[in-house]
């Protein structure tokens, strides 16, 4: 019988893998002492007790492991789930990749979680971090662009400056590394590479490529930490390295496995946008110039494309909509443009077709045109379905204030899904905060193709009857009449008031998150409140939530961005307040198809789809409110329907159980007694 060592271990861990024929019994002990009072992990989870969900959740994580089977696991706000589902991975070895929501959380497991609990078992696992390739400083884009010195800002020439400084210090190349460069300015767009431009093994860097390191760490790695849009991207794209990965892996883990769905449905449908048919001009006429001048006139090559692409997106005046096919008039100038497009593409790919020999980066381009001619040509479609016929897809188009995409998405990523699941046994396991509907898995598990997989649930360890109280208030209006922003914000004031700041203020769209920043910053100047005003848009997410909590009375006012993955504990926030009911916008063109063919079938679309997605939302906005068992707060849902409509009950039952009321009396006293306290 071969025990499961760590590929790396060079020494004898707290606990030696069991194999699948041992019993998962034998981790019980070993649970219970690491997480018990005076455990070594007991100082990393903090000190509140008992803290039973989190050694039931472990335990139920290590059986999953050790039989490799599937398990959906919720754990409430404050079970530990990160800490429950790393002891079982790390006690048994093998090869364990985690993906998380996001980057944010990719960092945190990393430098933070991995080693507590490596150190705590004592177990020489090995680990590493595996980002998207937009994530590394590419050796030879950084030299071309310096080359080239196409800034278009004053900020972006003084960044270039530090990232090239930057290349000298590295080990990683990880752009999360120079914060002096905010994540989002334009220059990394120069200085990385994408799936379509990179070199691959030609380039002249390839042996110091840090997207290439990143890769090879990862293979060698006993737990490599990645984020979702990673993982999906590689099953769709094989882009990533995942896949390389997956073979040798016998234990995955989805942590925030709630943002799954979504995150799948983007990649493993299509999107072809006229910003990709005009970057490669881009690179078609600086490479063209550079390797075959004589070869074309590259101008006037690229000129058509360019405005072929700008005229299907002028097609639609306004700057932003989305629209299925057939919500297209059939005589809409779109249809012609897109033939004329796809026209002039094949010009400039018969011209790339002549010239690629000259040079290793115009035969790239003309794979890209290649590509790109493809796609376009397999987005066929029939104005009159809504659905295509054996495609199980959606067609559908969004405009943007500067670009055009056009979106081929599947009606259900199960049946895709399902096929990544198959052949090697391995465990596999989805964890979140929210998850259920009122206990019921259903909606998760059929997203997700995982049908009568065993799920299960471990209540968050906080008092909320104590902690905090669920106000709905009386009197506002229907939320789709015109003032109801207005009338929200007219009942929250002196709520926020009461609260001393020391709020969010999570809306349900963009227009309202506008609307409360002018109402806020005119209100709080002629009430002479005290409270700094935070409004997404006007930093960058990181940057505002720590000036929110290093002001300690601040109001800050976000959209769907600050609804998750957002952890303020303390007296700084005290006051969560939701507009509406997140809802999906009826005339989603995804979500209307969806519904059709739900509804065709027999099943009601909104008691079986938006209001369950609904539901999962509202509880992740909720969980922004109580971080730790000595928070405390009022959460402050404003929409009536909660009331008057018979899904409301099954909405406030899904929350967790704080009292309620619907008083704004009740809740200013709250806040007395509270502010009051020493």
């Amino acid at each position: 019988m071969t025990e499961h060592l760590p590929p790396s271990a060079d020494a004898t861990p707290a606990v030696i893998g069991a194999t699948p024929e041992q019993p998962p019994g034998k981790y019980d002990s070993e649970v219970e002492r690491l997480f018990g009072t005076g455990g070594p992990l007991g100082p990393a989870v903090g000190d509140f007790r008992p803290r039973r969900s989190q050694t039931e959740m472990a335990k139920a994580i290590a059986s999953a492991i050790a039989n490799q089977t599937t398990l959906i696991a919720e754990a409430g706000t404050g079970t530990g789930k990160t800490f429950a589902y790393l002891v079982p991975a790390l006690l048994w070895g093998g090869k364990t990749i985690v993906s998380t929501g996001t980057k944010n959380l990719q960092d945190q497991l990393f430098l933070r979680d991995i080693p507590a609990v490596r150190n705590a078992l004592q177990a020489p696992v090995s680990v590493a971090l595996l980002k998207g390739r937009a994530n590394y400083l590419c050796h030879y884009h950084l030299e071309r662009t310096l080359q080239n010195g196409r800034m278009t800002s004053r900020d972006d020439v003084g960044y270039l400056r530090e990232i090239s400084r930057f290349l000298k210090m590295t080990k990683s190349g990880d752009k999360a590394e120079l914060a002096r460069v905010p994540e989002n300015a334009t220059v990394w767009n120069l200085v990385t590479s994408t799936r379509d431009n990179c070199m691959g093994a030609e380039c002249q860097y390839y042996q110091d490529c840090f997207v290439m390191k990143a890769r090879k760490e990862a293979q060698q790695a006993d737990v490599v930490v990645v984020n979702h849009h990673l993982f999906f991207a590689d099953v769709a794209l094989k882009d990533s390295g995942i896949a390389e990965l997956l073979p040798s892996a016998n234990t995955i883990i989805f942590d925030e496995a709630h943002q799954l769905p979504d995150t799948a449905t983007l990649f493993f449908g299509d999107t072809v946008s006229t910003s990709q048919v005009l970057e490669l001009c881009r690179d078609v006429l600086a490479e063209g110039l550079a390797n075959a001048r004589d070869g074309a006139d590259w101008g006037k090559v690229v000129t058509v494309v360019e405005k072929a692409a700008r005229d299907l997106r002028l097609t639609f005046p306004q700057d932003s909509i989305r629209l299925s096919l057939p919500q297209i008039a059939p005589s809409s100038d779109f249809f012609p443009a897109l033939e004329t497009l796809k026209d002039e593409l094949d010009g400039m790919i018969a011209v790339l077709d002549k010239q690629a020999e000259r040079a290793e980066t115009l035969e790239q381009c003309r794979q890209r045109g290649l590509e790109l001619q493809q796609r376009l040509a397999a987005w066929k479609f029939d104005p009159k379905a809504k659905v295509a016929k054996g495609e199980e897809a959606v067609f559908w188009v969004e405009a943007y204030a500067s670009s055009l995409q056009l979106h081929k998405t599947p009606l259900s990523i199960a049946p895709i899904f399902n096929g990544q699941r198959e052949g090697v046994p391995r465990s596999w396991i989805f964890t979140s905060a929210t998850l259920a509907v009122k206990n019921d898995f259903s909606h998760f598990s059929e997203q997700m193709g995982l049908g009568e997989e065993p799920s299960m649930s471990w209540p968050s360890p906080f008092n909320y009857e104590e902690q905090g109280i669920l106000y709905v208030p009386t009197g506002l209006p229907d939320p789709n009449s015109i003032g109801y922003t207005d009338a929200v914000l007219d009942l929250a004031l002196p709520v926020i008031e009461a609260a001393g700041g020391k709020t969010f203020l999570l809306c349900t769209t963009l227009r309202a998150v506008k609307r409360a920043a002018e109402r806020f910053r005119d209100e709080f100047e002629k009430r002479g409140l005290p409270f700094p005003l935070f409004v997404q848009g006007d930093r960058g997410r990181t940057e505002l939530l720590d000036q929110f909590r290093k002001a300690g009375n601040g109001v800050l006012i976000g959209s769907q961005s600050f609804w998750e993955g957002v952890d303020v504990r303390g007296d700084a926030l005290s006051l969560v307040i939701i507009d509406k009911l997140p809802f999906a916008p009826p005339d989603d063109p995804v979500l209307a198809a969806r519904i059709e063919v739900m509804e065709k079938q027999g099943k009601n679309g909104f008691m079986h789809h938006t209001l369950p997605e609904a539901i999962i939302n509202l509880k992740q906005g909720a969980g922004r409110l109580i971080r730790d068992e000595k928070d405390q707060g009022v959460l402050m849902l404003c929409d009536p329907r909660v009331i008057s409509k018979p899904y409301g009950r099954r909405i406030w039952q899904s929350l967790p159980p704080f009292k309620r009321t619907r008083e704004q009396e009740v809740v200013i006293e709250f806040f007395k007694n509270k502010n009051s306290q020493p």
